[in-house]
């Protein structure tokens, strides 16, 4: 993030705009909507500004250069001149007073910058480049302009209205978030899109008396637990409900393979806990994890269990809803992209294919007890693909014990690091060659390995890379 959005309020605050032609009056509207009141500095003066702006008692023309004196008292200075030197002495005398400036087209000269805005009053969204693009910024508003409804800032109003009585009819904290999400996103607001603002208020006073009775007392009965897959890293897998839910969690314990990219996408004031596991190293111990759910579910927040993948692919989330039943707790699962599918595709290795492979199997590289997973009389077919989760560890001992089972030394495997990711690396090899070639590429964690005649399509297929 290069800058800070910030929103200045600017009702009745001294603003100095030094300029006086097309560019200070846009300028000028924006604050004069924004209630600010408006000192102009300039030799002349655009006509709409001598007609708007100089015949009232709230703003100011003056009609001489620019001078040092010209900043007392104000709060905000806009440069809108074409004089490079003028436009350098205002910046550097408002530095010195510690006046936000903003010289316009002059990124070196801005202490802020004027986003690209949607106006829904009192919803204000912003779009800004960093002053990169300016243009570019404009184009994302006008797509914005025709996704976020005019009726939004009347929704806006209601709440507004509203907003005082329900903090103090609600005195819980998660009831309050809930109502407000409720009402915010169902009945009420479709009466408010609809035009119909009484019935809207109506339903938002019935909906505040029905949490007020049965729910703000019991707060247990907001909390609910969520075991959601974050799909195999890159964000733009994850499914809509996630995505929901990250973003109306009040408590996340995330996992080690939950990407940082993903966790941006969460809500920001939720509590995020890290309880990942890496091999031989877990943060948190599974059981003491089950009863961190349990028990924040109990306070009545909504907790997110964000793992990586699918929670019921080697994921554990199994065990955790065992847990929570038994507990008494709500719970839902969200199915996300596990790894292997998503390795598959990013890799071009597709996991069935009807003159390579007509199944496909997920095995596990380790057992519970982190022993290697020895089972290999049942990977034996040739028509099936076999994907190793939490292989790569072991691998000398599972190509070894395969080709000792009776698996051909020339049967094609494939190692998919950071799948979906832009740092992706696919290393292919056969049984008698991958350790030997892994030892030289060191390809890192986390990466699945996938066993079978469809990774001779790799090559052909490998879209991703390029």
């Amino acid at each position: 993030m290069n800058s800070l959005p910030l929103f200045f309020n600017l009702a009745d605050r001294p603003v100095l705009i030094v300029g006086g032609g097309d560019i200070a009056l846009r300028k000028a509207d924006l604050l004069e909507r924004a209630g600010a009141k408006i000192t102009f500095v300039a030799l002349q003066f655009h006509a709409d500004i001598l007609q708007r702006f100089s015949n009232t008692s709230r703003h100011q023309l003056k009609q001489h250069a620019y001078n040092a004196s010209c900043l007392d008292g104000q709060s905000l200075v806009i440069v809108t001149t074409n004089d490079r030197q003028v436009n350098q002495q205002v910046f550097f005398d408002a530095e010195s007073r510690n006046i936000p400036v903003n010289v316009v087209d002059n990124p070196d000269l801005c202490r802020f910058i004027f986003p690209a805005i949607i106006d829904r009053n009192p919803i204000t969204v912003a779009v800004s480049s960093s002053g990169k693009s300016p243009v570019l910024a404009r184009l994302l508003r006008a797509k914005l302009e025709s996704v976020i409804p005019k009726q939004y800032g009347e929704l806006a109003g209601l709440a507004g209205k509203f907003r005082e009585k329900v903090k103090h009819t609600l005195p819980h904290l998660t009831a309050r978030r809930q109502f407000w999400e409720q009402a915010l996103t169902g009945n009420v607001a479709e009466s408010i899109f609809a035009n119909n603002p009484e019935k809207a208020e109506a339903q938002l006073q019935d909906l505040l008396q029905h949490y007020q009775e049965n729910i703000d007392k019991n707060p247990e009965k907001l909390g609910k637990v969520y075991i959601v897959g974050a799909g195999a890293g890159d964000p733009e897998l994850l499914t809509f409900k996630a995505l929901r839910l990250m973003q109306q969690a009040d408590i996340i314990f995330y996992d080690n393979l939950v990407s940082a990219s993903i966790l941006d996408l969460c809500r920001r004031d939720a509590s995020k806990i890290y309880v990942g596991k890496k091999r031989s190293n877990h943060a948190v111990q599974q059981q003491n994890i089950n009863q961190l759910l349990v028990e924040h579910a109990k306070q009545g927040k909504r907790v997110l269990r964000l793992k990586g993948g699918d929670p019921f692919i080697f994921g554990r989330g199994g065990e955790e809803a065992e847990y929570l039943v038994q507990a008494g707790v709500d719970y839902e699962i969200v199915a996300g992209i596990t790894s292997a599918t998503a390795a598959a595709s990013c890799a071009g290795i597709p996991l069935t294919h009807r003159d390579y492979a007509q199944s496909v199997k997920f095995v596990t590289g380790c057992l519970k007890t982190n022993t290697i997973n020895e089972n290999y009389q049942d990977l034996l077919d040739d028509s099936q693909t076999v994907v190793f989760y939490m292989g790569l560890n072991a691998l000398p001992t599972l190509t070894q014990g395969l080709i000792s089972a009776g698996k051909s030394a020339d049967t094609p495997i494939a190692i998919v690091s950071n799948a979906s990711l832009p740092n992706q690396q696919v290393l292919t090899g056969t049984l008698n060659d991958i350790v030997a070639k892994q030892e030289q590429a060191k390809l890192p964690a986390p990466a699945l390995l996938i066993m079978g005649n469809v990774v001779k399509l790799h090559q052909k297929l490998a879209w991703f890379a390029k």
